[in-house]
């Protein structure tokens, strides 16, 4: 994966330094949104800490940073237990789920539309940047086709990064809401209650690892998008639904899951020239809160519908990343493979799709 190529010692050590401040911040806020007793404290305690700590603090931002040797890990790792929620038991419900699939279908088409019409319409946004924008889901493909197609490549990052931190702070909120403070309590207690690395064994461990790297490099050569986290993800769940293997969550790897991706998008928060960007930000949060209020009515109808609960439809169906909303359904004990299989599947539709419109476009 060429994690450390080109990397000199001095590289390695300011990144390992980097590593150590960020985590540390992040962990130290985690820690207090925990002893508040608010949910998914590790997460949003690294968002909020390091954006606040980095926003404050002009001197230390250079001193901020998640490092790829590590984001890449982490993700490596969250396919697999992704994966392991996949039984032969899912595969079984999995054709109950036709009513949410075809929903957030045609929610997904219908919202990447009336977003579309909003940002070259009414915003006079150019059509490849105004898709860019409003596709919702793929951020990582979307930014980078943006730096060959557009000129403000930084206006599409910061359109997905608003909608994926809006999603982060409200969905946590949604559980204290919706299911009450004990929701919350319970989250909490439930990530405690996970397995430790010092109760797995030597094979467990290895089993782990070689299903994360295993999975990669048969992703790369298959071609697959995303195959930092598709390809251990595919690998994971073909081997726990044959049953040849069973791995646990982890409870050192979820927390530090946590501290990367909260932490991640909390550093780039804190680097955002704020007055620059204003103008745009003001239409990144519209933008944002259309698709999810989108969703939001969609995910509504389907809970009441299908006498489903309500944060579980919500998680399937919210755009907020899917590394980070499957990352929320573990840590609230929710049914990780139903939210995966809809975020996955939504995803696949948009790196099929995006090929061709942005094709169209340029034409």
């Amino acid at each position: 994966m060429r994690l450390f190529s080109g990397l000199a010692p001095q590289t390695l050590m300011a990144e390992a330094r980097q590593m150590a401040i960020t985590c540390a911040i992040a962990l130290a806020t985690g820690w207090v949104f925990l002893q508040i007793g608010l949910p998914a404290p590790y997460l949003m305690g690294s968002l909020f800490g390091l954006w606040i700590f980095g926003g404050l603090c002009k001197p230390a931002r250079p001193y901020l940073g998640i490092a790829k040797w590590l984001h890449v890990p982490v993700i490596l790792g969250m396919g697999v237990l992704i994966g392991a929620n996949f039984t032969r038991q899912t595969l079984a419900q999995a054709s109950a789920w036709h009513i949410t699939v075809i929903a957030m279908i045609g929610i997904t088409f219908l919202v990447s539309l009336l977003a579309y019409w909003f940002l070259h319409k009414r915003c006079g946004f150019e059509k490849k940047l105004a898709f860019l924008c409003c596709i919702p889901g793929g951020q990582v493909e979307a930014i980078a086709l943006a730096r060959d197609l557009v000129d403000k490549d930084y206006v599409v990052a910061l359109f997905h990064l608003v909608r994926v931190v809006i999603v982060l702070v409200s969905t946590p909120l949604l559980l204290a809401v919706t299911e009450g403070e004990q929701a919350v309590d319970a989250s909490n207690i439930t990530l405690q209650q996970m397995p430790g690395l010092e109760q797995m064994t030597a094979s467990q461990i290895a089993v782990f690892a070689a299903v994360a790297i295993g999975g990669y490099f048969l992703a790369r050569l298959g071609r697959i998008p995303m195959p930092h986290l598709l390809g251990p993800m595919g690998l994971s769940t073909l081997l726990h639904m044959a049953g040849v293997i069973e791995l646990p969550r982890i409870q050192e790897f979820v927390l530090l899951a946590q501290l990367v991706i909260g932490g991640g998008i909390g550093v780039k928060l804190a680097k955002v020239a704020f007055r620059e960007v204003l103008g745009y930000l003001k239409l990144a949060s519209g933008t944002a809160l259309l698709i999810l209020a989108s969703y939001l009515l969609v995910a509504l109808l389907i809970a009441q519908i299908g006498d489903m609960p309500f944060l579980r439809v919500w998680l399937a169906f919210v755009p907020g990343g899917l590394y980070e909303v499957t990352l929320l359904a573990l840590i609230f004990g929710l049914d990780v493979a139903f939210v995966a299989f809809h975020h996955t599947l939504r995803i696949v539709m948009i790196f099929l799709s995006m090929p061709v419109v942005i094709g169209r476009l340029q034409r």
